[in-house]
């Protein structure tokens, strides 16, 4: 997955309802088609693309069963399979999902005074994000305008790689841009990123701070897997607990490779699960 990881240590993003706020103030529909061309799909799950992302799958009964012990780890329209990442009319003016996003930042404790956005101590809602390339950036700023409708502050601050990676490290940052990949066996790793002992543990990938007791059950379910039936229903549950916490905004993914290649060079009619293989390919003497 590749996302905008806020950073749940901080204050401003300790209420799970500012963050969910941020993700309808995304506009991926303007943003695909302004700055991309429209070639992406909206990333959806922390699996996405494979049969381990629980989006548009309802919970299985042994799911739910290891999701018993934590009834609030995930959100009822998610366990039916049925949540989606906002959608936008496209315009980067969707006034509906600018409403829901308020309501859902005026029940976190915020409000607008002068056109900032403040919480109940008159503090501005303000934070920075770390950028390290011109392509982050230019999605950072659009993001940054999306923001300012609402009264929020967000600063991009474009920064050297030994500075980014030092500052990542030891989470000083409030927002940064960060690309999880999968495989389709995940497993240790899965601890690095989200585990609760992973949070505190300089250099891990748990960028988001996530400290969660069904997480880590979800893990240990997950590598204590021996049938793989077990092993898709542990993933989709760790996959439906961190999509609730709303830990990052879900960026977006290209579903289509484009090869370019001489009539008499064939390739095999399936293409294998992580794309295009070059060694794959052969040429037919003409």
């Amino acid at each position: 997955m590749t996302a905008l990881a806020m950073n749940t240590r901080k204050p401003v993003f300790s209420d799970i309802r500012t963050r969910e706020a941020l993700s309808y103030l995304f506009d991926f529909e303007w943003v695909n088609k302004s700055l991309f061309e429209g070639v992406y799909k909206r990333t959806s799950s922390y699996f996405e693309g494979s049969d381990l992302a629980s989006t548009g799958v309802p919970a299985s009964e042994k799911e739910k069963a290891l999701l018993a012990p934590y009834p609030d780890a995930v959100r009822s329209d998610i366990l039916a399979g049925t949540w989606r990442p906002p959608i936008s009319d496209g315009t980067g003016r969707d006034r509906n999902n600018a409403k829901k996003a308020f309501d859902l930042l005026k029940s976190a404790g915020w409000s607008l005074d002068k056109g900032i956005l403040k919480n109940q101590n008159g503090e501005a809602f303000t934070f920075e994000t770390l950028v390290v390339t011109r392509v982050q950036e230019r999605l950072a700023l659009n993001f940054s305008e999306s923001l300012q409708k609402l009264g929020i502050q967000m600063n991009v601050r474009y920064v050297d790689d030994v500075q980014y990676w030092r500052r990542v490290a030891t989470f000083d940052y409030d927002m940064i841009q960060f690309t999880w990949g999968s495989s389709p066996s995940p497993g240790n790793e899965q601890a690095n990123r989200w585990g609760s002992k992973s949070k505190t543990r300089e250099g891990s990938l748990n960028y988001p701070g996530v400290d969660s007791p069904a997480v880590d059950a979800a893990i240990d379910a997950l590598l204590a897997a021996r049938e793989r039936p077990d092993f898709v229903d542990a993933v989709h549950a760790l996959d439906r607990i961190l999509l609730s916490g709303f830990y990052v905004v879900p960026l977006f993914n290209a579903p289509d490779q484009w090869i370019i290649r001489s009539t008499d060079v064939k390739r095999p009619e399936t293409t294998p699960l992580f794309g295009f293989a070059p060694e794959t390919l052969w040429r037919v003497e003409k």
